[in-house]
């Protein structure tokens, strides 16, 4: 689970403390590519209404548990020493 931490964080996907609704994903995802909290939101609500099925809710949920808080962020974009104290 770490790799998959540390691979986001180096990506710029984390969850930001600030500016959150619920879980921060769309807010991060947001500010990965450019968006304001409130267009990521809106889009997500429009893929909610237009797409059958519920696969944008799981995938909502499976990101929040993918992506890092940014207070963590630190720590998985630090290189691993291996042997290191964790």
């Amino acid at each position: 689970m770490h790799d998959v931490h540390r691979s986001l964080a180096s990506h710029g996907l984390v969850r930001p403390r600030e500016g959150r609704l619920l879980g921060g994903v769309l807010t991060g995802l947001g500010a990965r590519v450019g968006l304001d909290p409130w267009p990521t939101r809106i889009l997500f609500l429009l893929a909610l209404a237009f797409v059958p099925g519920s696969w944008v809710f799981w995938a909502y949920f499976v990101a929040w548990v993918l992506m890092p808080s940014q207070e963590k962020q630190r720590s998985y974009t630090e290189p691993y020493a291996p042997g290191a104290a964790v």
